[in-house]
């Protein structure tokens, strides 16, 4: 009990400390925390960006980044994000579903038809409302990061079809898009902590998980599930959110510098995470995982209804449509 009244006052003389060094050193400084090792693409992206920003600002205005969990795991960055306590952070947009409720349209499976209309929607009008959709609720969203495509692996038998989920527990992230999508295709949806996977797995607590290829690689579960099936259910992407009490004690000028490094850093973790999704997938190819391609049509199908059943919720509905729509228009160039 004693640790939860310390961590909220633990993060203030951590502030004190912060602007004090601001006003001696003439540097504002933003913090800027995530749950990912420091090999994964967007970390390597967000390096770039704070070197970016550094260059721009000749100094003036500089990111500290907190990689690996150290300041907490997505949900709690984002709470910190709200009271001002932590400048800016990397969450998937899955979470976001907890603190604004629309960012769910993301996550819903086979939203998108393929890569290119992924990134016609984040690119136009309906990924710009979606990252200002979060500033009633204190955090702005700056760019999408990709995160690939998220697919099942397992640990017991080969998935080649809905049907081979049946019976089987899966784990999915603390969303009840997620969760309503598993129990579509058969399986029986189960939340676990990311951190506590490797040993689910193991131990038989789920009989396999979704995710996409770099994490199922970095997080070493291929070494206990060495099924994997690429059906591709789901794109949802990463977001860089800031903290709307923090953007907003930026000038003019330093928002400026602050955005055209970020914007460059979504070019550059583009790149850096299609050279990363077929380097694991050869990796865990070479670590005796099979490889599955599924008609992926059979799992589509089983989630259409989850479209309709969002009738109730206009908004979400209103963004289906219009994700939709982008995908009879012309492709625009795509870095």
């Amino acid at each position: 009990m004693l640790q939860l009244y310390l961590k909220p006052a633990f993060f203030i003389v951590l502030l004190l400390l912060a602007s004090s060094c601001q006003k001696i050193k003439d540097t504002k400084e933003i913090k800027l925390a995530h749950t990912l090792d420091i090999s994964h693409p967007v970390h390597e992206a967000m390096v770039y960006m704070a070197e970016s920003v550094k260059k721009k600002s000749g100094g003036k205005l500089a990111i500290e980044i907190y990689p690996s969990s150290q300041l907490g795991t997505e949900r709690e960055c984002l709470e910190l994000l709200q009271i001002g306590s932590l400048g800016m952070t990397k969450v998937s947009a899955a979470v976001m579903e907890g603190f604004s409720p629309n960012f769910k349209v993301l996550s819903l499976p086979y939203i998108f038809k393929d890569k290119e209309h992924y990134f016609q929607v984040l690119e136009g009008d309906v990924g710009s409302d979606l990252l200002r959709q979060g500033e009633k609720y204190w955090l702005r969203g700056l760019t999408f990061y990709d995160a690939g495509s998220r697919s099942i692996y397992s640990t017991k038998k080969p998935v080649n079809e809905p049907q081979d989920l049946r019976g089987m527990k899966i784990r999915v992230q603390d969303s009840k898009t997620a969760i309503d999508m598993v129990q579509s295709f058969g399986g029986s949806a189960t939340p676990v902590s990311w951190g506590e996977l490797y040993t689910a797995l193991q131990q038989g607590v789920v009989d396999g998980a979704e995710n996409n290829s770099p994490s199922f690689y970095l997080s070493r579960h291929y070494e206990v599930a060495k099924y994997y099936t690429l059906n591709d259910h789901t794109m949802v992407p990463d977001i860089l959110m800031i903290s709307t009490k923090v953007w907003e004690e930026l000038s003019p000028q330093e928002q400026k510098w602050l955005q055209e490094a970020v914007d460059e850093s979504a070019v550059v973790q583009r790149k850096l995470w299609k050279e990363a999704e077929e380097e694991a997938l050869a990796a865990v190819k070479e670590a005796g995982v099979e490889i599955i391609i599924p008609d992926k049509e059979a799992f589509s199908k089983l989630v259409e209804p989850m479209y309709e059943s969002y009738k109730s919720e206009p908004e979400v509905y209103e963004l289906i449509q219009r994700i939709k729509a982008e995908e009879n228009k012309p492709i625009s160039s795509v870095q």
